[in-house]
Parts: C-alpha cells; structure tokens; sequence
C-alpha cells in the first residue's frame, strides 16, 4: 500500500490505539515480568514509580511481586533507551546492550567530551573491569576514584558516568528499587549479577540489522502505530531505518493527520476510537507519554513541558487533563492524600470517576493505610 493509499488514523484512533498496547484501556491480567516485558521496559530513574506505572495497567498487582522480581535478577535497572535508567526484563538487557552501546557512550560524550577528550575509552572499560573483577558493587564515585590515578585530568564524574553508563554494561543492584526502601546506587556488571555476558552483535550482518528489527517489532507491540520518528525518539538509536526497510513487507501503513507515515504490526490492536477510556494515574515519566516524537496522541502541545518535567499525571478520557502528588499527613486527617490538580474542567462524571480511581491508588500507595483524595483548585 502506498504512501496515498494509507488510511488516516486521526489523534483519537491513536490515542485509543496507543493506551491499548499500553495496558491502559483495559487493566491486564498479566504477571509483572510480562508486563514489563511487553512495554519495553518502563522509565525507572525515579525508583518507585514504576510500581505505580504497573499499578495502573496490572488487574491483579502487588508491589512485592516487583521487588521479588528486582532481588531475584529477573528485571534490573540499567541505563539504557536514549540513556535513561529503565527497569527491564534480565532477557532484555542481554539482548539489547550491545545494540545500544554506541549510543551510550556518545550521550555520555556529549555532556563530557572536552573533560573525556584524552581518555582511550576501551582502556577505561577494561581499567573499570579490572577493578569490578572482585565482584564487590560499587557506587560511581567509588569506582571512578579507583581509575584516576591512571587519568586525574577528568575529574571522577565524567569518569565515573562513562563507566557506569557508557562503555560497561552495568545494573543497578537492589535495595534501590524496591518497594518503600530508599537506597543509594551500586552498580555490578551485567556479568556478574546475571552470570552472562551480554549478547553480542552479530558477526556477520547483511545490513538488515536484526537486533534492531526486534528493538523495532517490540516497540510497534506496546507503542504502534508509529512513526519512524517516534521509534527513534524512544530508543535513541541511529540506524534504525536499515531494520525498518527489512521489515517493511510484514508491516502495515496508516498515515496521521499530518500525513507522516506510521508503521504497524497487522495483527496488533486497533480498537474504535470511541471506546470508553478509564481514567489513570501515571508515574513520572511514563513511556506511554516520552514513548513519542509526536506526543500529540495523548497530551497536548502546551502541556508537553510537563511529560519531561516529571509531573505525574492523569488520563481522562485517554489524555492528559490533570497532574497528581501525594500531600504527606495531610491536615484534617493526618492521612497520605491524593492531590489531584487538573489542567481543564471536569464534569461530575468525571470527578466522580477521578475521586474513584484516586482513592484505589491512595490505599495502594499507602499499603491500606489511607484512601483520602483531594481535588485541588485548577493549576
């Protein structure tokens, strides 16, 4: 189908496309690894949202089942897509590492590349394993200052954040990231924690890139349809057009309002644009939202600032239309509350199914301790 010929898929058949692949149309009965799996990871450099994040797409979820699965080294919190900390699945990270490799490094390069300009980064990699060897964690500053004898000139930040995020693949080890437990970075190799090397490219490869043909599948799953622009703007990866010309004849093609081109998986959910859309809470920082180039699908221009702000915020009626906190004991019930402070007005309907849903995630967040909710005056 051409270009031409494409059907137009209008910012509401996305946007229900798009909280479908999402999980947050309709709450899922998965278990939390497949979950996790399915979305690709979720954003995690705040190391308690993702439990919100699942809460929100999971019918039967408990936060205990994240934290068993972060201790037991089924999903670990690694520095990844566009160099962000992502939870992910043990599976992926081993698949997608070598993949992301160059990008690390060059983001990692384009904040510290006068202080980095002397270092042989294959050096530091092996200097940085050679320390790692013992199989004790460490914090950045830790290692970073184990290598400076051997480069003082950059100073151990740009040291330490090459190593940790840029030329060795590296977790970031439990307690941080469990349920209700405050704990600072230790990093080990992938290698350690998970007793494997990561996979590596492949030797021989005809061009079709096929690490990123998965990276590309994965994300038209839990994202699609897309733009090749979208996938990029979620991964980070250059190159990626080789893997979609190779895939391209078990893809199909829409076109948005503005005409650009997006991809699809021809099986993949499309459900009618109006299908009722529940209302969710997101975490910060949600890939459902920073998923995209073109956010317009579920938040609108003028509140794009705060998708990378790291307001959390609420769908109603599949969009953004309110942002949330939790106020600790607040006054008149000594109580965690739920704030919810919208971005337009509501009707009774949907603040009534705000303070609903408001209240389920107060007794979440507070383990049944308080469902308060508050809906606080407009922004």
């Amino acid at each position: 189908m051409s270009r031409t010929q494409a059907p137009v898929l209008d910012a509401r058949a996305l946007n229900r496309a798009t909280l479908a692949r999402q999980l947050l149309l309709d709450r899922a009965d998965l278990p939390a690894l497949d979950a996790v799996s399915h979305l690709c990871g979720l954003q995690a450099q705040e190391p308690q949202e993702p439990f919100t994040g699942l809460w929100s797409r999971l019918r039967t979820f408990q936060p205990g089942t994240l934290s068993e699965l972060l201790t037991g080294r089924h999903v670990v919190r690694t520095h990844l897509m566009r160099r962000t900390v992502h939870l992910v699945t043990a599976e992926d990270v081993l698949a997608w590492r070598a993949r992301h490799n160059a990008l690390l490094r060059q983001r990692v390069l384009g904040v510290y590349r006068r202080e980095l300009a002397g270092v042989d980064l294959d050096e530091l990699a092996a200097a940085g394993r050679a320390v790692l060897a013992d199989g004790e964690p460490r914090s950045m500053a830790e290692l970073a200052r184990a290598v400076a004898d051997r480069w003082p000139e950059p100073g151990t930040r740009p040291l330490g954040e090459m190593l940790v995020a840029g030329v060795l693949p590296m977790v970031q080890l439990p307690p941080r990231g469990v349920w209700r437990t405050k704990a600072g970075v230790r990093n080990a190799l992938v290698s350690s924690w998970l007793g494997r090397e990561v996979d590596p490219l492949p030797a021989e490869d005809d061009g079709s890139d096929p690490v990123g043909q998965e990276l590309v599948r994965r994300y038209l799953a839990a994202y699609g349809p897309a733009a090749t622009a979208d996938v990029r703007a979620w991964s980070g990866l250059a190159g990626l057009p080789r893997a979609v010309a190779a895939l391209r004849p078990e893809l199909v093609t829409f076109r948005d309002e503005r005409g650009r081109e997006l991809l699809d998986l021809p099986d993949a959910p499309r459900p009618d644009p109006e299908t009722p859309a529940p209302v969710r809470f997101l975490p910060a920082f949600d890939n459902a939202i920073l998923g995209y180039d073109d956010r317009t699908r579920i938040i609108d221009d003028a509140d794009r600032g705060l998708s990378v702000a790291g307001a959390r915020v609420v769908l109603v009626d599949g969009r953004v239309s309110a942002t949330w906190d939790v106020e600790a004991g607040a006054t008149g019930t000594g109580k965690d509350t739920v704030v919810v402070t919208p971005l337009r007005p509501f009707s009774r309907a949907e603040r009534e199914e705000l303070g609903e849903e408001g209240r389920e995630l107060a007794d979440f967040l507070s383990d049944g301790e308080s469902q308060a909710v508050r809906l606080a005056s407009p922004a």
